[in-house]
C-alpha cells in the first residue's frame, strides 16, 4: 500500500527502528548503506555525487538534479535514499509506470515540501505529457495545471518549493534529450569486483546474524554477476541451506553445494544462462541465429532472453550479437565442455572460429 493517493510513498516509512523486535525483516530493511561513507563500490560515482551534495549543503540550497544509470541491482535506489539522508531531507519514492498521466505528476509535485527528494524509478517509462510537465517542474519550479476542457481551457500556474529529482534508468538512451538535459548530475553504475562485493556480503552477513568464513564469501561473491543485489540474495540462500543441513558457519564446501542447488555454476551463469548457451551451441552449432528463434527454442519470451541473459553472456564473452543473429564464443564452447565445429568458411560457427580471445580473457567492455 502507498502512503499518498497518488501511489507513491515516503522512504522515512521505511527505515527500520533499531529498537524494535529483532525479526530479520528488520536485518533485510537495514542491508541497505545509508550514507555514502557506507556505500561500498563505485567510488567514482560516489566522490563526485558527494561534492555536490556538500557543495549545495555549504551554499544552503538544493542540489541540482540527478540521474543515476545502469543495470539492475547496482544501487541507485540505494544512492538516491543516501542523498537524501545526506541532505537530511524526506524523500517520496514513485516510478515510471506509475505515473501515467500528467495529473498524477501534478499530484506528486504539487504535495513537495521545500528541499524534499523526489525519487523517480525507471524514470524513461513515463508517459510523454508527464515528461513535458516534468521539463518545467525542474527547470522552473512550477507547473501548469489545465482547467476545463476545449475552446474554455484555462492553464493555471503553481509555483512549486524548491526539490530534487532522482531519476534512475536502466535504459538511459530511452530518455529524450530535453528531460535528460535537465539534470545537473549524471552519474553511471558499473558492475562491482569481486572485492567490493565480498566487501558488501560481509557487512550483510554480519546484519543479518551469519557466521562466514572468507573463503564463503569469496566463493558467493565471484558467483554473483558483478552485481549486489544478486549476491545479497545469493547470500540468503546460502544461509537457508546451511542452516537445514547443521552447518554452523557458511564455508566455501557448503556455499558450493548450496549455489550448485540453485543452479548458479562457478561463472555466475544460472538455469536462463546456461539454457541460452546450449540451445545455441547445440541445436544451431553456435549459430548465427535470430533472437525470436533462440527464444522459442529457450522456452521463453524474446525479451528475457535479451534483457536477462544476454547482458551477462555478451559482457563475459560467452555470446556475440551480430547483425545475422547470436553467436556463440569459444568460450562459450569451453564452458559447456563442447567443441565448436569444424570452421567450414560459411554459416554454422563462423564468427566464434574467427574470435581469437585469449586464455582466462573474456570480459568485452561496453
Amino acid at each position: 500500500m502507498s502512503d499518498y493517493d497518488d501511489d507513491s510513498y515516503e522512504a522515512t516509512a521505511r527505515i527500520v527502528d533499531p529498537g524494535g523486535a529483532p525479526d530479520e525483516r528488520h536485518f533485510e530493511a537495514a542491508l541497505r548503506p545509508r550514507r555514502l561513507a557506507e556505500f561500498p563500490g563505485q567510488p567514482r560515482v560516489s566522490e563526485q555525487l558527494g561534492l555536490v551534495l556538500a557543495a549545495a549543503k555549504r551554499r544552503g540550497t538544493t542540489p541540482d538534479h540527478v540521474l543515476l544509470s545502469g543495470p539492475p541491482g547496482l544501487g541507485k535506489t540505494s544512492l538516491a535514499m543516501i542523498i537524501a539522508a545526506e541532505l537530511e531531507q524526506p524523500i517520496r519514492i514513485t516510478s515510471g509506470p506509475a505515473i501515467q498521466h500528467a495529473g498524477d505528476l501534478a499530484a506528486i509535485l504539487s504535495s513537495l515540501a521545500e528541499g524534499e527528494v523526489l525519487f523517480l524509478d525507471e524514470i524513461h517509462r513515463m508517459a510523454r505529457a508527464a515528461e513535458e510537465m516534468l521539463y518545467l517542474a525542474m527547470e522552473d519550479f512550477r507547473v501548469d495545471v489545465i482547467v476545463g476542457k476545449g475552446p474554455g481551457a484555462t492553464a493555471i500556474p503553481l509555483e512549486l518549493p524548491p526539490f530534487t529529482v532522482v531519476g534512475a534508468t536502466t535504459r538511459a538512451g530511452l530518455l529524450p534529450a530535453p528531460l535528460r538535459d535537465r539534470f545537473g548530475f549524471t552519474g553511471h553504475l558499473d558492475f562491482y569486483s569481486a572485492d567490493d562485493l565480498a566487501a558488501i556480503l560481509h557487512r550483510s552477513a554480519g546484519l543479518l546474524g551469519v557466521e562466514a568464513t572468507r573463503q564463503g564469501i569469496a566463493e558467493i561473491a565471484g558467483r554473483s554477476r558483478g552485481t549486489p543485489r544478486i549476491a545479497n540474495r545469493l547470500l540468503r540462500r546460502v544461509r537457508d541451506y546451511a542452516q537445514i543441513h547443521g552447518a554452523e558457519v557458511v564455508d566455501q564446501p557448503s556455499a558450493k553445494a548450496a549455489l550448485e542447488l540453485f543452479d548458479v555454476d562457478a561463472k555466475g551463469l544460472d538455469r536462463l544462462d546456461r539454457g541460452v548457451l546450449e540451445t545455441l551451441c547445440r541445436r544451431f552449432a553456435g549459430g548465427p541465429v535470430g533472437l525470436t528463434t533462440l527464444a522459442v527454442a529457450v522456452g521463453e519470451e524474446p525479451d528475457t532472453v535479451e534483457t536477462v541473459a544476454e547482458p551477462y553472456l555478451v559482457r563475459e564473452g560467452y555470446l556475440l550479437r551480430t547483425p545475422r543473429g547470436r553467436t556463440a564464443t569459444p568460450q562459450a564452447w569451453q564452458h559447456l565442455g563442447l567443441t565448436p565445429p569444424a570452421s567450414d568458411g560459411q554459416d554454422g560457427g563462423t564468427w566464434a572460429q574467427q574470435l581469437s580471445l585469449p586464455d582466462g580473457e573474456g570480459r568485452f567492455s561496453d
